[in-house]
């Protein structure tokens, strides 16, 4: 045993002296490095121009945090908010201020009831007259969509990224527990709470809630969606999308982080399993599923869907079969934002500050704008023709198609 320990020990004093043997192992580490890094940014004639119209600075933005911010856009008005405690109404058209919220809580009395900034790093929602906005520390803020002004605030039970939904005289909330609250929207009175049991490991974020007919429809961590009565919580249905797969928890990871889309009676939602799902939304009936899909939310045109998968291949799907259409690889290991439509184009920005343009009907390049350096990780909005990006930074911007 001594001699073949011995001889193991000389081969292993050989190999750490052989030039060439370490040059194996520094290739594969090389190759391995570039395999695992962002798509350079290839060279194209545009074909389509975007203008950028307006920007503005909203404060530090999200930075770190993870939340993904994204304005919303609401009667002709965008409502955005900095990565402290400030929450902005801006004109769709024009980027002009028309009111400016500072958010700001009480501490105890021991402290002599002093205030301290609400650290809003989730989006907004805005709808029926009002805008609504979770906190880190699990506050929930409501206020008057024309004016700005407080109309109550209330707490849950963990922090509150997603932006809230507002439908049917009710304001409801997703939290970071997995937990959903509805308040009345008049008095900020609780309704009724339903919770979903977490997995281990999840996407950092939570799916956008989306409101049906008195249903409200929920993507969830564990890849399934959940539909819900509005008026009570109670559990009408609910299917998977992504199956949690693999050995270990990483692999498992299947999370809805996307706002399902509703258009009709037939609900989209799509998982980071990469996998995309048609569903009846009456019935919870799946009607096609697609092995392509990510967790950014996707955009829909009159004819298809286009996601975004965790790898940044973009694919546009056949919105009656679920067929891939046409892939988009050019970006791949971006960080891409979930899509949005925008004309006739798709639209995603990713890690760099760069947004992209993408033909509808063949999925080419089209065009490429540089909003700031900092990324973009919420998903672009449109509306009337604008969309509407922010970015970690802070900025907010809007560009038209000419």
């Amino acid at each position: 045993m001594w001699k073949r320990m011995a001889a193991t020990a000389a081969l292993v004093s050989v190999l750490a002296g052989c030039t060439t043997v370490k040059g194996w192992f520094a290739g594969k580490d090389a190759e391995a490095k570039k395999a695992a890094e962002p798509a350079e940014l290839v060279d194209f004639e545009p074909t389509a121009r975007p203008v950028e119209l307006w920007s503005n600075g909203l404060g530090d933005g999200e930075r770190r945090i993870g939340s993904r911010q994204a304005p919303a856009i609401a009667d002709g008005r965008v409502y955005a908010a900095a990565g402290e405690r400030e929450v902005f109404a801006l004109d769709l058209q024009s980027g002009r201020e028309i009111w400016r919220f500072e958010a700001e809580k009480k501490k105890d009395d021991e402290d002599g009831g002093k205030t301290e900034p609400l650290r809003l790093a989730g989006s907004p929602g805005a709808g029926e007259g009002l805008v609504a906005i979770g906190s880190l520390s699990g506050d929930v803020l409501v206020l008057d969509a024309a004016t700005g002004a407080e109309r109550w605030r209330a707490r849950v039970t963990s922090e509150v990224i997603a932006p809230p939904a507002i439908s049917q005289g009710l304001v409801f909330v997703r939290s970071n527990d997995g937990r959903i609250t509805a308040f009345d929207a008049a008095t900020g009175e609780r309704r009724w709470f339903r919770e979903h049991e977490l997995p281990s490991l999840t996407v950092r974020g939570n799916a956008p809630l989306t409101a049906g007919p008195g249903v409200l429809f929920s993507g969830n961590d564990d890849g399934t969606v959940t539909a819900l009565s509005m008026q009570d919580g109670r559990v009408l249905w609910e299917q998977p999308v992504g199956l949690p797969e693999g050995r270990t928890e990483l692999e498992r990871m299947s999370d809805v982080d996307g706002a399902p889309v509703l258009e009709g009676t037939t609900l989209y939602a799509a998982s980071y399993k990469s996998r995309t799902l048609a569903i009846d939304g009456p019935s919870g009936r799946p009607m096609w599923q697609s092995d392509h899909g990510g967790a950014g939310g996707m955009g829909v045109s009159s004819s298809s869907l286009v996601v975004a998968t965790v790898a940044g291949t973009v694919y546009a799907l056949d919105k009656t079969s679920g067929a891939a259409m046409w892939s988009q690889p050019a970006l791949a290991r971006r960080s891409l934002t979930g899509p949005a439509v925008h004309g006739d184009y798709a639209v995603v920005g990713d890690f760099d500050g760069y947004l992209h343009w993408l033909r509808l009907d063949n999925g080419e390049l089209a065009a490429r704008e540089r909003f700031g350096r900092k990324p973009i990780k919420g998903q672009p909005q449109v509306a009337d023709g604008i969309l509407v990006v922010q970015n970690t930074d802070g900025g907010l911007a809007a560009f038209r198609i000419d």
